[in-house]
């Protein structure tokens, strides 16, 4: 619970009696590599807090069936359906450990009364929230108008943490490229 308080204390300061309440929200999850946090189909009952470990999420291309990777996350990230687990509905993406993960889990019932007891979490998440659609804004945009090596110079710069945690194939299958094609790039540019 240390880490995520840590991380919380970044944006917003809570009070001693605020850390103890928030601390009593919260559950530990521990997934094994290969193990699922979310199917698609299922509905996301949990916001997720990582601990340790990496986690990513992918759908399956139906014409081709092909794993499409969405998202990586890794310790001290979110991985959650947002969607799902705001509207309670079925999820259209899986969420799948890549080694063995820690997290820290809230229910979304939970998770509102939570916020609804302690108001400078509201500030917290709003942060990380726009964080996450700057990303996911600038993910959108770089995928229309730059081309593949550019992508994956900037993803080596912007993430070099996952870089070196992810597989090469998932980094392309996240850059909508094939592995072969990244290959040929980390070559041309001389990326061991």
């Amino acid at each position: 619970m240390q880490k995520l308080t840590d991380t919380i204390s970044k944006h917003v300061q809570l009070t001693k009696e605020e850390q103890a309440l928030m601390d009593t929200f919260w559950s530990k999850k521990v997934l094994e590599k290969g193990d699922y946090l979310l199917r698609n189909g299922e509905i996301c009952r949990t916001d997720n807090y990582i601990v340790s470990g990496t986690l990513k999420a992918f759908c399956i291309n139906t014409d081709s069936g092909d794993e499409e990777v969405l998202y990586f996350s890794i310790d001290d990230w979110w991985a959650t359906d947002m969607e799902s687990f705001r509207k309670q509905e079925p999820s259209i993406y899986n969420i799948q450990a890549l080694e063995k993960t820690e997290l820290l889990q809230i229910s979304f019932h939970s998770f509102q009364k939570m916020l609804e007891q302690i108001p400078a979490l509201e500030r917290y998440f709003r942060i990380i929230l726009e964080s996450y659609l700057g990303a996911l804004q600038k993910r959108i945009i770089y995928n229309h108008i730059y081309n593949a090596e550019y992508r994956y110079l900037d993803f080596l710069q912007t993430y070099p943490e996952i870089a070196v945690r992810i597989p090469q194939y998932l980094i392309a299958s996240y850059l909508g490229i094939s592995a072969e094609f990244l290959s040929r790039i980390r070559k041309k540019n001389k990326i061991h």
